[in-house]
């Protein structure tokens, strides 16, 4: 299905649109318990290699959004390509602090096309007309309604035009500047210290011409990473390996380097050279110095662009990174760590000012590297900007729903609206083929029996997603929250340890 392109008139219509969000956003920050309805359409609309059930585990990582039922007047419509599991539904209306779970679940609405093909859920469901009148007609006023993608392409810009309701998220024709090669350009321009790099990249010509350049202005550089400017969680990412190129003139220095990248390590086990070479004509890429030290660290900054024009920080995170060259990501811990965290939330506000400025709206992320140098400060530099949400965007929200917290940017700590600090740590990937034993129903059981569900009176606990995985990947994603890094830390390992325990029980008593 070819992406619907805007028209001037439909480019009218989905300004209007997004002028709706002002009023809207005003009344929901007064707290407000006039009634709105929240369509949320998880769609992974970017370069990814997700499918099958992944793809469904991935649009249901987002059911944290059925804490907001939380609000009396709140109506939710939440579309998946194939239908939920009704257990993970219960599951998430019984974490619903100070709601009767009935109640809230009148006011939700599941939604699905029941197709299990690769193709984003957004074209899935502009497929289906009736579909989209059916959702239209569970917006029970339009004036107080929006979209809540994952993020925001031309086919999520389509949708909303269809349902006529705003989009909370970056207008498409932004995307440019969440590109690898528009992110090196706004640090620039802004004065965020970033690696030294050379962008808008399209062939093998262009990345060895690149490490000419950055070997003149950098001698001793040892690695570099070439960067699609589409990929997700460093899937687009190569290593190039420049150590011990000895090179007598130019051309033979050219030579070496093309070997060197024609020998890149990919990030992607599946990558080919070819297929990453193609990508690269069509969308661009950049390539960057890697960083490197004893001491190296890869946090992000999560911030926001209000309908009413300003800009928040929201949080930070410590990515927690694996895969070949350690640029994949696995999960977070939250918060980052104190002697760093408001640095690079000082160097995200300036790209939020900027990202304002241009006109860009909704939740955006800026990951950094930190590296400790011989004075034993931090080094900090921007790697990429995020026009959308990410890994960090669920384990944080869902803690801020279940507690009614808030981060400080200053001190880099969050503290519940009850002043108890709280931290957590997250993941998409705890993985095992052992897991493939458990359903629902024996993952409730045994989070019930070690005592590891979230409880609401001490605010602590382990809180699942992507549970859909478990059969077919044996794979879960959880955020462990507790008062104190230690204690999350402790707290993701008990669970580790019960998953390991159980699962390996149940296969001596199957005689596996």
């Amino acid at each position: 299905m070819t992406q619907p392109t805007l028209a001037a008139t439909d480019a009218a219509r989905f300004d209007a649109l997004q002028r709706k969000l002002v009023p809207l956003w005003r009344s929901i920050q007064q707290f407000s318990q006039d009634p709105q309805t929240i369509v949320v359409v998880p769609s992974l609309n970017v370069d990814s290699s997700v499918e099958g059930v992944m793809q469904q585990a991935y649009e249901e990582r987002y059911l944290f959004l059925l804490l907001l039922l939380r609000q009396a007047r709140a109506r939710l419509v939440y579309v998946t390509s194939q239908a939920i599991h009704p257990d993970v539904v219960d599951y998430y209306l019984g974490l619903l602090p100070g709601v009767i779970a009935s109640h809230a679940r009148k006011r939700l609405f599941l939604v699905s096309p029941l197709d299990g093909s690769a193709k984003p859920l957004t074209e899935k469901l502009l497929e289906r007309p009736r579909l989209i009148e059916h959702i239209r007609s569970l917006i029970v006023d339009p004036e107080r309604a929006h979209l809540v993608p994952y993020n925001t392409t031309d086919i999520d810009r389509h949708l909303a035009l269809q349902l006529g309701i705003p989009l909370y998220g970056a207008d498409p024709k932004f995307f440019p500047l969440g590109t690898k090669t528009g992110a090196r350009r706004i640090f620039a321009e802004e004065g965020v210290p970033h690696p030294i790099g050379v962008e808008d990249l399209h062939t093998e010509d262009d990345i060895v011409s690149a490490l000419c350049d950055l070997r003149t202005r950098k001698p001793g550089l040892r690695a570099v990473v070439v960067k699609l400017n589409e990929g997700v969680s460093g899937e687009g990412n190569a290593l190039v390996d420049l150590t011990a190129i000895t090179a007598s003139d130019s051309r033979a220095e050219r030579a070496a380097l093309r070997t060197r990248v024609r020998a890149m390590q990919f990030e992607l086990f599946d990558t080919t050279y070819d297929g990453y070479l193609d990508k690269l004509e069509s969308r661009g890429g950049i390539v960057e110095e890697r960083i490197a030290g004893t001491e190296f660290r890869s946090p992000s900054a999560q911030l926001r662009v209000t309908p009413l024009g300003a800009v928040e920080p929201l949080s930070t995170h410590d990515q927690l990174l694996g895969g070949p060259s350690g640029q994949k990501y696995l999960g977070c811990r939250f918060p980052a760590n104190p002697e760093y965290a408001p640095a690079i939330m000082r160097e995200a506000l300036k790209v939020g000012r900027r990202l304002m400025k241009e006109g860009v709206l909704g939740r955006f992320a800026l990951d950094f590297v930190t590296v400790r140098n011989e004075r034993g400060e931090w080094d900090i530099y921007a790697i990429e900007i995020n026009l959308r949400k990410g890994g960090t965007t669920h384990p944080f929200l869902t803690l801020q729903f279940l507690t009614d917290g808030s981060y400080d940017p200053d001190r880099g700590v969050f503290t519940t609206a009850r002043g108890e600090p709280k931290c957590f740590v997250a993941t998409d990937h705890l993985q095992s083929p052992a897991y493939r034993v458990f359903t629902h129903h024996d993952l409730f059981d045994l989070v019930a029996r070690h005592g590891l569900h979230f409880d609401q009176a001490r605010q602590q606990g382990v809180v699942f997603h992507m549970m859909n995985a478990l059969g077919e990947e044996g794979m879960v994603g959880l955020t462990s929250v507790a008062n104190t890094p230690a204690e999350a830390d402790a707290l993701y390992a008990r669970t580790v340890d019960a998953l390991d325990t159980e699962a390996r029980s149940a296969g001596t008593a199957s005689g596996d």
